[in-house]
């Protein structure tokens, strides 16, 4: 059955793979950006462009929110005053999401709001489940506080679910743009170490993902959205430079990232051997299991 969805950061590197999707299957959806409406219909199709959440208070509802919107994290040096963009921008926005769905004539039936594994903080090499006890740091304060605000809406008939998302490739942006150009000139290497994890997902597996979630009344809770196969930054950077046919020989030594990037430098000297525990548990099935593969359809070389 067709449903009425909200949907937030439906323009981003994940939401304009998902609203055609959804599309496709006869929903109807309701995009909240702050971009112009024709830019909203370009990227996402045929949908409803709101541009200013209050409209949509007391009004009837929708069936389903899809909650994907945020600053980029990794985008600009983490200031005392970029930190507060960045909850600003997740958790006060998901606490706008709650208390405008509390006006409709009926709460939505599910709400799917994104997280991050960066809600563990760094685990080391110990595999990481739905389970795993935090390390307590500011990736995971942020990722805590932010699923509190969604899971304010749960009971009364309104299932959330969290997901707690690794890094994203997939064709034409995400992280894996940013790597693509210095990789190509034969001067991509390891970040520090290297044996920091890198929990990645494929953007496909991601959407499938969230549409699971979405359709599955079962479903409630965190997930953890990466591939059943996480690999070391290391085991990273020679797959990419063997996909694309190049040598990775220049490595980035762990005090010059500090150095440049200061806190932030954590999100790439650290990591999570995270596994997606509860998806498998509960039935679903990843597309792109192995790396290699993701690359390869990432970067046009399949």
């Amino acid at each position: 059955m067709a449903k009425r969805i909200l949907i937030t950061g439906g323009t981003g590197f994940i939401g304009k793979e998902l609203c055609p999707r959804l599309l496709e299957r006869g929903d109807r959806l309701w995009v909240y950006s702050r971009q112009p409406p024709e830019n909203v219909k370009a990227i996402c199709g045929r949908v409803e462009a709101v541009n200013d959440l209050d409209s949509l208070r007391s009004g009837p509802g929708f069936d389903a929110v899809i909650n994907l919107a945020g600053e980029g994290i990794a985008d600009k040096r983490w200031s005392a005053s970029r930190k507060q963009a960045l909850r600003d921008s997740r958790i006060r926005l998901t606490e706008q999401l709650v208390d405008l769905a509390r006006t409709w004539e009926k709460l939505p039936e599910v709400m799917v709001s994104g997280s991050a594994v960066g809600f563990y903080g760094d685990q080391r090499a110990a595999p990481v489940t739905e389970d795993t006890t935090p390390h307590d740091e500011f990736t995971h304060r942020f990722c805590n506080d932010w699923e509190k605000a969604a899971m304010a809406l749960a009971g009364n008939n309104t299932r959330v679910c969290l997901s707690r998302t690794g890094v994203v490739a997939g064709p034409g942006g995400g992280f894996l743009q940013r790597m693509l150009l210095p990789f190509k000139l034969g001067l991509g290497g390891r970040l520090g170490s290297g044996e920091q994890y890198m929990p990645w997902v494929h953007r496909t597996d991601v959407v499938n993902a969230l549409i699971w979630m979405l359709d599955t009344e079962t479903a409630q809770g965190p997930y953890n959205v990466v591939s059943p196969n996480p690999v070391t930054n290391a085991e990273f950077t020679r797959t990419l430079g063997r996909v694309l046919h190049r040598p990775t020989l220049f490595p980035a030594p762990g005090a010059v990232l500090k150095v440049a990037l200061g806190e932030m430098s954590r999100l790439l000297l650290t990591g999570q051997n995270a596994r997606p525990a509860r998806l498998l548990d509960e039935g679903f099935e990843f597309r792109f299991k192995e790396l290699e593969s993701a690359l390869k359809n990432s970067v046009g070389k399949h």
